[in-house]
């Protein structure tokens, strides 16, 4: 097991003034660190699965995935701040600091967050969602290697209520 260490949220969140939902995961994965940018482990479907909702092609790299990002009216950032971290295990975290989520929801037109995985749920419910008592919450599975149980297809089955939420459903 890696050793725990303290980690500061190095990317700037996703959004813009047409962002309707915000899709939240815990915190960069050292792949991701590595990346500069979200969901950036090779084996991580969340790029995927987007694509998939769309009838696109995966987005690829950091334009890439902006651009989508943008054009779907998808914000994308992290529950967390900071954190103690054994490598990009979730269910080591330790010692939260939440993000100020109203970076983004002062200055876009939120009107969902989904949270990728248990562990951002968990933390989203204690850390943020009491500050945002009017702003609907979903959990959706995680899209890691590490929840290999779950197929392409059930993600994108279960991450159907974004596009849902950014057509008024």
């Amino acid at each position: 097991m890696a050793a725990s260490q303290r980690i500061e949220h190095p990317l700037q969140p996703v959004f813009d003034a047409r962002s309707r939902v915000l899709v939240l995961g815990t915190m960069p994965s050292p792949a991701s660190r590595t990346a500069g940018f979200y969901y950036g482990h090779p084996q991580n479907r969340f790029w995927k699965v987007l694509g998939a909702l769309w009838d696109e092609p995966e987005p690829l790299g950091v334009e890439g995935r902006t651009a989508f990002l943008l054009a779907h009216r998808i914000a994308v950032w992290d529950v967390l701040a900071a954190c103690d971290i054994e490598g990009a295990s979730d269910a080591s975290i330790a010692h939260a600091v939440p993000n100020d989520l109203r970076v983004i929801i002062d200055h876009a037109p939120i009107a969902k967050v989904f949270t990728t995985g248990s562990k951002a749920a968990a933390l989203y419910r204690r850390l943020c969602a009491p500050g945002l008592p009017d702003l609907p919450h979903t959990a959706l599975p995680s899209t890691s290697p590490a929840n290999a149980r779950m197929r392409l297809a059930d993600l994108v089955e279960a991450y159907a209520p974004i596009k849902d939420a950014l057509a008024g459903r």
